[in-house]
């Protein structure tokens, strides 16, 4: 058979996660990096913040303190000893990217920089701590620049532009995977000792969203339908402060700078909803604050947005009230200049989509489909487990967004998402090496190719009664409105039968380019069935949570339930149904509590 290749590892995935555990697996394995783009073009590049670490360049601070915002900022819902693992091992992430090469802002003496974000704070006097290494708004682009030139030095073998379609398992491990490259439209098998799933999130399911359009979930759901479950899907963050409309993110960094969240009365609302650090409250809190004060009509012009104000002016009058203070103790005082210095791309942003300066006008924001904190449920190795009692499945890795270990639980903090890419993409990596020289390669089953072919001829064979961007807008603008920042009992079940129904609609999609050669409608196809069949198990465990916790926020069930909720959910995809089970969180030091901002 022709398009055979065979690797120790396969990574599939070329963003940050991808990148780092390409990076350390190929320091002593053969190993390959298959991405459906260019990997510098990954999502990973759109983080702008921040990443987290309790450096201490500024003010005492400690990983353990890292850790329990880290906790209470998921409703409790984290895995305590990944969460402490991941913490203690950010500072030398930081380091490491430090001495890979990466711009990270400097202090007057050198070091790197760092600002606050939302949820991060002093554990002994609860104000908010400087936490957040930054390279101004650039982070993730950063971090992605940097992994990839590391891993040209390091010479793994990259396959861009070829979309993984299947998962190859033989007597129960891993065997390979099944890609097309979109430039031929050949099949290609990749036989490895090792498979690393690294493909992001799914936020493409929601209607306005901050994600890329190759956010569609296929790392999930490839392995959803090979009978792996997928852990927390219910947990999906909304971040407060999308543009307008568009989901684009305004980074949490802009009211770590000062930025002050406004409602149609020109009031200062979180005050009402986190009164100690009020517009750094974690995500989740301050986005079910808009939810409510757009209930109660207090959303500007009725149009469901609010204003984010980082003019000079505002930053300044409310550091004064606030007490806020520059590292050095004097007075915090900004110029237009220094703002712009510090989020230039945001700036940039909103002048290209909004005509909006922001150091002269309030900017438009509203709460955006974000991260999602469940996925492909994962130990803190890397390793992928498949069932209540964390069975692991030989040879399999994922890391990264499509992950769940579960470091994010309920509500995953701000700068999170770099450091949980880096933590357990080099863990991945470094795991799925030593796996791979134990390991022998698995024989190809009779037919590697069979099921993806089965799938291609199904797009292709529908009645074409339906239209594949009719049934997308469906979906998203379904999970958007009862799938979202706020949900109830019947909500979720029109969202449940809408999603059943729109995957009995799909069967009659009809793929009409027959050609071969980048057939994205093809492809974008079969995106669309991975975001369908992903948005059921979503709605189908969110119904079946009956409290609120982190971004799970139901009208019905308004309070957190411990006594029976204090549980992962595993859903299981077994054909038009969904199957649930549950296994316990894992608490060590910190029992679960009212959460106060």
């Amino acid at each position: 058979m022709s398009n055979i290749h065979e690797f120790d590892v396969v990574v599939v995935g070329g963003g940050g996660a991808g990148l780092m555990a390409a990076w350390y697996a190929s320091k002593s394995v053969r190993t390959a990096v298959i991405s459906k783009l260019y990997p510098i073009r990954s999502h990973t590049g759109a983080a702008q913040g921040g990443i987290g670490a309790a450096l201490g360049n500024y003010e005492e601070d400690h990983p353990e303190w890292h850790t329990f915002d880290t906790i209470k900022g998921s409703d409790y819902l984290g895995d305590q000893d990944a969460i402490s693992f991941m913490c203690e091992e950010a500072v030398q992430a930081v380091y490491d990217l430090e001495h890979m090469g990466l711009p990270f802002n400097r202090t007057p003496e050198g070091r790197i920089a760092q600002r606050p974000f939302g949820g991060h704070t002093n554990n002994a006097s609860g104000k908010p701590v400087r936490r957040s290494c930054y390279a101004a708004d650039r982070t993730g682009h950063m971090i992605l620049q940097t992994l990839y030139q590391q891993c040209i030095k390091n010479k793994n073998i990259f396959f861009d532009e070829y979309q993984v379609m299947d998962l190859l398992i033989v007597d129960g491990a891993v065997a390979g995977v099944v890609a097309v490259e979109m430039a031929t439209g050949e099949l290609h098998t990749f036989r490895s000792k090792a498979v690393i799933f690294a493909t992001g999130g799914h936020g493409r399911i929601w209607e306005i969203t901050s994600n890329a359009y190759a956010y569609t979930g296929d790392g999930p759901a490839i392995l959803a339908r090979r009978g792996i479950p997928m852990e927390d899907m219910e947990f999906f963050q909304f971040h407060p402060t999308g543009i307008y409309k568009l989901g684009i993110l305004i980074t949490e960094a802009v009211r770590g700078e000062g930025g002050i969240l406004f409602n149609n009365k020109g009031e200062r609302f979180m005050e009402k909803y986190a009164p100690r650090i009020k517009d750094l409250a974690s995500r989740d809190v301050v986005s079910r604050a808009m939810y409510l004060e757009t209930r109660a009509g207090n959303d500007v012009n009725g149009q469901r947005f609010f204003n984010l104000d980082v003019r000079p002016e505002t930053v300044n009058k409310y550091a004064e009230i606030d007490g806020r203070t520059r590292p050095d103790g004097s007075a915090y005082q900004v110029t237009a200049a220094e703002i712009m210095s510090k989020i230039p791309d945001i700036a940039d942003f909103c002048l290209t989509y909004l005509g909006v300066d922001p150091t002269k006008q309030p900017i438009p924001v509203q709460p955006t489909a974000h991260y999602a904190m469940g996925g492909i449920p994962t130990n803190k190795y890397g390793q992928v487990v498949i069932d209540e009692k964390n069975t692991v499945l030989p040879g399999l890795y994922a890391a990264g967004e499509c992950a769940c270990v579960s470091v994010h639980g309920a509500n995953r903090l701000g700068t999170n998402s770099l450091v949980d890419l880096v933590v357990f993409g080099k863990h991945a990596g470094i795991n799925a090496a030593e796996f791979a020289k134990g390991a022998d390669l698995k024989p190809l089953p009779e037919d590697p190719t069979g099921e993806v072919m089965r799938q291609i001829e199904a797009l292709h064979a529908g009645s074409g009664k339906e239209r594949a961007a009719a049934l997308g807008k469906e979906m998203r603008v379904e999970m958007f409105d009862h799938v979202g920042v706020f949900r109830t009992d019947e909500g979720l079940q029109h969202a449940v039968a809408k999603v059943q129904e729109l995957r009995e609609r799909f069967k009659q999609v009809r793929v009409a380019d027959s050609g071969k050669v980048f057939n994205m409608e093809m492809l974008q196809t079969w995106e669309l069935g991975n975001m369908l069949d992903l948005a059921l198990v979503t709605a189908q465990s969110a119904l079946a949570r009956t409290e609120s916790r982190g971004a799970h926020a139901r009208d019905d069930f308004p309070q957190r339930d411990d006594a029976t909720w204090l549980k992962h959910t595993l859903a299981w995809l077994d054909g038009e149904q969904v199957r649930l089970g549950y296994k316990p969180v894992v608490v060590t030091q910190y029992q679960p509590k009212e959460r106060t901002y």
